[in-house]
């Protein structure tokens, strides 16, 4: 097990997401109404849209760009038929820190390839020339 720590719990409002960097790929993290977290690959295979940025609710994030939609348990695209995306171990300690296990899936799930397609879209978009 691969134990990072993001930070505060606190820097996460109830019910809204925040994407962090994680050993070249990122991860949204969820702070659900509950205050459970859960954690996915934070760029939607769809069309790269920011997953931390979408509409959640107790079950789901809603991707802001096309509204594809993913089960923030398992990743698992639920309205299009698209593409999942991986979700993560997810925990916040007793005294608030967040703890991401990005060496394991989440139970029930499987590493999708979205974090290949997230390097790859942050590759492109350092390399592009914007000059024409």
């Amino acid at each position: 097990m691969s134990d990072i720590t993001l930070g505060s719990v606190d820097d996460i409002p109830i019910g809204e997401g925040r994407a962090y960097a994680v050993e070249g790929r990122q991860i949204a993290v969820f702070r659900r109404r509950d205050g459970s977290l859960r954690a996915l690959d934070a760029v939607c295979p769809h069309r790269g849209g920011p997953l931390a940025d979408g509409l959640t609710d107790a079950n789901v994030v809603i991707c802001p760009l096309h509204s594809y939609t993913y089960d923030l348990s398992t990743g698992a695209e639920v309205a299009n038929g698209g593409v999942g995306v991986t979700a993560y171990r997810v925990h916040a300690d007793e005294t608030g820190t967040v703890h991401l296990d990005i060496d394991g899936a989440a139970q029930g799930t499987e590493p999708r390839h979205n974090g290949a397609l997230s390097r790859m879209i942050c590759h492109l978009s350092t390399t592009t020339d914007r000059s024409t």
